[in-house]
């Protein structure tokens, strides 16, 4: 999508005019604590060296009116704490270079922008529920959003997704890679140093994305070298406290080059790198193939493009993933069961797309519903209580730095559920439940998986029955491998050498049952026996005598 064609591209401007104009909107202190936030190895960490999850959602500010979606829907401050009641401790808050290059579409109002869209409806939703905004300025609105994120304890990173106001993406949309037609590298540094600028000082502001999927056709290596190294020294040298994130190329899902060339920069402690994965980024691959070969494969793509740098003491944000929240998306919802599982073993920082439930105006229809969106059509209400709440299990760490409150060990994590396995009581069953109550469980060179510090393993005793825990863990049923393509499935032999995998029935309970879905067959779902051994160091708040 392009921006309004009444939109100048480019003048110069004083960058100070601005400054002094946006004096008179109040940037309050956020209350965000332990700010700024650097990294350690492959951590991210406060002043205290505390490891601090980004568990984030992207809020989209970048469309042709340059305005946070959802203010003609809900007062500002009323989504800022339903941000942080959902769980989410951060915003991914979208931006076009033109907002801070761009000297008419800088000085035009909220109102204004509207106005020249046609968005009549939206001026008086905005005019009802934020009177305070429509007729400041649309960098002065930005300000003020990410201000009232600030007050209700929400970092943000300021995410610069595109330069021209329009949506993102495409390969020829002018916005995809340095030299395109809206992409000129002076202009995007000047952004970027202007914005570094306006935000520092302002405590919840934590990071800076550098760039949104690079892509197209003039996409290359060493330009990517050239000017996000640029790009980072500009946004260091113009604000030393924020996070500085860099993006890869082809849509953000490769940064394989950096195994052999790292990146030149002259500070350190600073650097992010970002990673972009939906359902729809192998196109029907999830509909179409076995879940579990396709979760192999995907996932050791994926390990092979980004994710050996954590293994390299990189933090990698997964700034990007999400799902049709009407949840009948067979692509979206077998892709999300895998991601669980594997966001959850490499303990990522992330940012679900998206917070909006709609929008003032995408790709030429007004109102437009956004079934990705974490809240409904009117900004009201969130659009699927049950997968936010599956969704949560990540928004808390695992492990890091600060957080060892007892020794390694691991969970039993059930991602179709976003439960993990616990033990009940002395003699009651093993059952699917909250992670924080999961308890420590350990697996040993045996393939023995036991509640540490016990004798008590898990046992497969008879085929179609609930799993046992027993004493006597030298037998068969007490041995359970990771088989399949996927690595989820754990699988052991009843007591008369049946082959069985551990499986969930209607009640949550855990049952021995067949396996299913190790073959080619494209129209089984595996979701209820996968299963991943997640390391953690967080000690369960259990009160079960077992635990």
């Amino acid at each position: 999508m392009v921006a309004h064609s009444s939109t100048p591209i480019i003048s110069s401007f004083s960058f100070l005019a601005i400054i002094a104009s946006l004096l008179t909107v109040a940037v309050l202190p956020a209350t965000v604590s332990a700010v700024p936030l650097s990294t350690s190895s492959r951590w991210i960490v406060d002043e205290s060296g505390q490891r601090v999850k980004l568990a984030c959602v992207n809020w989209v500010s970048h469309l042709e009116p340059v305005v946070a979606e959802g203010l003609s829907k809900q007062p500002v401050d009323a989504i800022s704490k339903r941000i942080a009641s959902l769980g989410f401790n951060c915003v991914r808050l979208t931006w076009p270079t033109f907002l801070a290059t761009n000297d008419t579409l800088a000085s035009v109002t909220v109102r204004q922008s509207f106005q020249s869209l046609g968005l009549s409806e939206s001026i008086a939703g905005l005019q009802s529920n934020n009177p305070s905004i429509i007729d400041l300025t649309l960098i002065q609105a930005y300000q003020a959003v990410v201000s009232s994120l600030g007050k209700n304890n929400v970092m943000v990173i300021l995410d610069n997704q595109v330069s021209k106001p329009g949506w993102c993406c495409s390969s020829f949309d002018g916005n995809g890679f340095f030299g395109d037609q809206y992409f000129s590298p002076d202009i995007w540094i000047k952004g970027l140093t202007r914005m570094a600028t306006l935000f520092k000082g302002v405590a919840n502001v934590v990071g800076m994305s550098l760039r949104n999927e690079l892509r197209g056709p003039k996409q290359n290596v060493d330009d990517w070298y050239k000017y996000m190294q640029r790009g980072a020294e500009a946004v260091h040298s113009a604000n030393p406290d924020v996070l500085v994130i860099l993006s890869g190329l082809s849509y953000d899902k490769d940064l394989s080059f950096l195994a052999d060339r790292p990146v030149s920069l002259t500070f350190s402690g600073k650097t992010v790198y970002e990673v972009h994965w939906y359902g729809f980024s192998d196109g029907q691959a999830w509909k179409s193939g076995n879940p579990n070969q396709v979760c192999g494969s995907v996932v050791n793509n994926m390990k092979r493009q980004a994710g050996f740098l954590l293994e390299k003491g990189f933090p990698l944000f997964v700034s990007e993933f999400g799902v049709d929240q009407r949840g009948t998306n067979v692509n979206d919802n077998r892709y999300l069961n895998c991601f669980m599982a594997t966001a959850a073993e490499l303990d990522v920082d992330f940012a679900l797309w998206t917070l909006d439930g709609s929008y003032y105006l995408k790709d030429g229809v007004l109102g437009m519903n956004e079934y990705y969106g974490v809240l409904n059509w009117d900004w009201s209400d969130i659009r699927n209580s049950s997968l936010s709440q599956r969704l949560s299990v990540l928004q808390s760490p695992f492990q890091g730095p600060g957080l060892s409150q007892s020794r390694l060990h691991k969970i039993i994590f059930h991602p179709a559920t976003g439960l993990c396995l616990l033990k009940v009581g002395w003699l009651g069953p093993l059952k699917l439940g909250s992670c924080s109550q999961s308890g420590a469980w350990s697996y040993s060179s045996k393939k023995i998986l036991s509640l540490k510090g016990t004798y008590f393993c898990i046992q497969a005793d008879e085929l179609e029955k609930p799993a046992q825990v027993g004493i006597i863990c030298t037998t068969p049923n007490s041995q359970w491998d990771t088989i399949s393509d996927s690595g989820l499935h754990l699988s052991s032999k009843t007591l008369n050498g049946t082959d069985v995998c551990l499986d969930v029935d209607s009640s949550n309970t855990i049952v021995a049952s067949s396996c299913k879905c190790l073959g080619r067959d494209s129209s089984c779902d595996p979701e209820s026996q996968w299963f991943k051994l997640v390391d953690s160091t967080i000690t369960s708040t259990s009160s079960s005598p077992m635990l």
